[in-house]
């Protein structure tokens, strides 16, 4: 599927929560872009020093660790499990359509 993202502003505007919808996904999509730049691609690419697991397998260990603190309502100070969540769910998909 190539969507532009003209077509994504108009298909926005017809919906009831479109552009609030379409501004939420571009602020989160800056948010990750800048974790990528922060941390150069090791999600994707992992360097795997200590560890030979696959970084899809490396990525759902973080998801089932993040659903973990979330069941258990234990988050660390300044930490967002939810925010995290969705950021690995996203790059699992990117990995997965890269593959």
């Amino acid at each position: 599927m190539t969507t532009t993202y003209e077509d994504v502003l108009l298909l926005a505007q017809d919906a009831p929560a479109g552009l609030g919808i379409l501004n939420a996904c571009l602020d989160f999509a800056e948010f990750l872009i800048k974790k990528n730049i922060s941390y150069g691609n090791s999600a994707l690419e992992p360097l795997n020093v200590l560890s030979n697991a696959t970084a899809e397998e490396q990525i759902r260990m973080h998801i089932d660790n993040k659903l973990t603190r979330l069941k258990n309502q234990k988050e660390f100070e300044n930490e967002d499990s939810l925010l995290d969540l969705t950021g690995y769910l996203i790059l699992l998909t990117v990995l997965k359509k890269s593959s």
